[in-house]
């Protein structure tokens, strides 16, 4: 009995590692194809062809189409580390030791996420003007990351961190800017602005704007 245990489990985690890996293949040449062609130019047969993999599949998985570009944007979501950026976020508000040092490092989480989010959320943004499925999308997009920044902001209020002239509507609005994909198509992409200098201006900008300014040593 314990032989057979073994051998299912193996067999269950091997299947789910192959359909990790075929989706992993049908987004990235799906990110690739859409990137390169806009969402109108580009179809799910030759996604599927690049993906090698059926079109039934991708309909199976993904719904089509849409279900693709949401799939992305989720995956582009979570950053490039292990753990997704929204936990790291989470954490970070409890191990940093202030609001300056809580600034630098949602700072550099912005840019790491913008990076990977920011191309396909310019690619939405295009496709909404004339098709209802990418418009959908674009607002739920909206609204999803103004919900985090609430949430960001809730936390500073809560924690007596905001400036006494900044109030809660501000704070949210202000990191709401900070985090729109226009922000760094305008300085990254446009201005060639590093990755790294962006991160370092979301924190400084954020910080100048919300937060208490740091005692001073004596």
């Amino acid at each position: 009995m314990p032989t057979v245990k073994s051998s299912r489990g193996y067999d269950s985690s091997s299947r789910r590692a192959a359909a990790q890996k075929t989706r992993d293949a049908t987004l990235d040449a799906a990110q690739k194809l859409l990137l390169a062609r806009g969402y109108p130019g580009t179809t799910i047969a030759r996604i599927a062809a690049d993906a090698r993999v059926s079109v039934e599949t991708i309909y199976k998985s993904f719904g089509g189409k849409p279900g693709l570009v949401r799939a992305i944007y989720e995956r582009g979501l979570r950053g490039s580390g292990s753990v997704a950026a929204f936990d790291r976020s989470d954490a970070m508000r409890t191990s940093a030791a202030d609001a300056q040092s809580l600034m630098r490092a949602w700072g550099e989480l912005t840019a790491e996420v913008a990076e990977s989010l920011t191309p396909i959320l310019l690619l939405v943004r295009s496709a909404a003007a004339s098709d209802a499925n990418m418009a959908e999308l674009q607002r739920r997009t909206n609204a999803e990351r103004l919900q985090r920044m609430e949430h960001n902001a809730r936390f500073l209020q809560e924690r007596g961190y905001l400036r006494e002239d900044v109030g809660f509507d501000e704070a949210v609005d202000v990191m709401w800017l900070h985090s729109s994909p226009e922000l760094y198509e305008l300085l990254v992409l446009q201005r060639g602005w590093s990755t790294e200098r962006f991160a370092r201006y979301v924190a400084r900008s954020m910080a100048d704007a919300l937060v208490r300014p740091p005692h001073p040593r004596h």
